[in-house]
């Protein structure tokens, strides 16, 4: 069963070097003390920080770098570019109206990356 995605959930971007911390969740909403996120947090450096080093040509900087180094591909610094919302996002939990974020949703870079959530930022709680 997919966790809400909280403020100190971790992320990975399939071109990023190094995971990255989420932040900023913007609900007024907290689970286990935390604020929780929607579909709509999605802001580079607000909500999405760098992932160390991106290593798609899709990023002009980076293909940049690997023409000036004949073709060798020269990983340069992440700055995400995550101008769509995740997705698919909760189809029955809204959190100020928007849906809320699973850590099994997605988010896609415009340099091609990939962007999953690998720790929702929240202890799973067994309920008997």
């Amino acid at each position: 069963m997919p966790l809400l995605v909280c403020t100190t959930a971790t992320l990975t971007c399939s071109m990023g070097t190094t995971p990255s911390t989420f932040t900023g969740a913007c609900a007024k909403v907290n689970v286990q003390g935390k604020p929780a996120a929607t579909v709509m947090d999605h802001k580079p450096m607000a909500n999405v920080a760098p992932f160390g080093l991106c290593r798609s040509l899709a990023n002009p900087v980076v293909a940049a770098a690997t023409s000036a180094a004949m073709g060798t591909l020269t990983p340069q610094p992440c700055m995400p570019a995550t101008m769509t919302p995740w997705s698919p996002g909760s189809a029955k939990v809204k959190l100020t109206e928007k849906p809320a974020l699973r850590d099994s949703d997605r988010l896609v870079c415009n340099w091609a990356g990939q962007i999953q959530v690998t720790n929702a930022g929240q202890a799973k709680v067994s309920v008997s």
